[in-house]
């Protein structure tokens, strides 16, 4: 097992990206630009999309799935708080969204995630 060393720890730039985020939030509140969208959330759904890509550090089959489908779920997000869009019809979104990820993520060009270790087949 090999532990992260503080110069190689993400921790700061996750901590540093969402005290932005949060701050950005605020800061459109504030200002009243799009009244109505609680932008913390909102702001938050993006992050972890776009922290997915960042912190995966390539394209993989994890990061395929959870950066689009939270940067979707960000923007659906907005439309449903300003009234353009309902729940009715975001879940349903989220779900095709979800399904068409899963199955881009089924590419055989798209490589499995460093992280993940294969399970042992018997008598190897």
């Amino acid at each position: 097992m090999s532990e992260t060393s503080p110069s190689t720890s993400k921790a700061p730039l996750i901590l540093a990206i969402l005290i932005v985020t949060v701050g950005i939030g605020r800061l459109l509140t504030a200002l009243a630009i799009g009244p109505g969208i609680n932008w913390v959330w909102s702001l938050g759904l993006a992050v972890v999309g776009l922290l997915a890509f960042v912190l995966g550090g390539r394209l993989d089959k994890w990061n395929v799935i959870i950066g689009p489908f939270f940067l979707v779920a960000s923007f659906l997000s907005m439309l449903r708080q300003t009234g353009t869009l309902s729940q009715e019809i975001e879940v349903p979104i989220l779900l095709i969204v979800f399904g068409v990820l899963l199955l881009v993520a089924q590419s055989s060009a798209i490589p499995l995630p460093r992280w993940y270790t294969p399970p042992k087949t018997p008598g190897s």
